[in-house]
């Protein structure tokens, strides 16, 4: 292999880790699960396998677009385990499409479309540093999620429904299914209760929402996930 072409390889593996770093440095700053590290290994990968495809295109006449679809779809993978979920709650998305899209920097860099990489990398940058800034003009509902264990009783649910729409709360997700009461002197199911509670306040007093659903008569238990 002559110096040249070590020093092609060279700068396509440097640049794949400046433009992965660039991406990761704002993850990292904003304390994300995917950072620096992860963002400038996945740029790197992919940089080095789409390189691999392509001598193995010149050399063989192979299609070096399935290794590079293979990238595309395994780093799903990757970008599942960033993204977590709580109570009704789900986070880590950006972080997972940031990934996915660093991955293809990479390939690009790897298979000298340098303007593509560049300008995807100036854009993602955008997206992340300054419309991050807009989050709070957003108007959004705050929620969460309740758990609700109550005696299987008739009206015990349009009493927790006329309760917290009573507080101008608004429900979504409303989940209900019994379970086996445990009490040796009542066998009779328990109702367990899953909604998720909003409003278009900027912040639910969840307090406030809890002493409301544990005040309802039948209600047993009542838990903020």
């Amino acid at each position: 292999m002559e110096p040249t072409e070590l020093g092609l390889i060279f700068g396509k593996l440097f640049l794949s880790c400046i433009l992965g770093g660039l991406i990761g440095y704002e993850r990292e700053a904003r304390h994300k699960s995917a950072g620096l590290r992860t963002n400038i290994l996945v740029c790197l990968g992919a940089c080095l396998v789409m390189m691999i495809s392509v001598d193995i295109r010149g050399d063989t006449g192979a299609d070096a677009a399935r290794i590079a679809a293979q990238v595309v779809s395994g780093i799903g993978f990757l970008g599942a385990g960033a993204i977590m979920k709580e109570g009704l709650s789900v986070t880590g998305l950006t972080t997972a499409a940031c990934l996915w899209v660093v991955a293809g920097v990479g390939l690009a860099v790897g298979l000298d479309y340098y303007a593509g990489a560049l300008m995807t990398t100036g854009f993602v940058f955008l997206v992340l540093r300054v419309f991050g800034r807009y989050d709070s003009w957003i108007i959004r509902e705050d929620s969460f999620a309740v758990a609700i264990v109550a005696e299987n009783r008739h009206g015990v649910i349009r009493a927790v429904t006329d309760a917290l729409t009573a507080q101008d709360y608004f429900l979504h997700n409303i989940r209900i299914h019994m379970r086996e009461n445990a009490s040796r002197k009542d066998r009779e199911p328990l109702l367990e209760i899953e909604l998720e509670v909003s409003s278009k306040k900027e912040k639910i007093d969840r307090g406030a929402v809890m002493e409301v659903v544990s005040s309802i008569d039948g209600v047993i238990k009542a838990d903020s996930l």
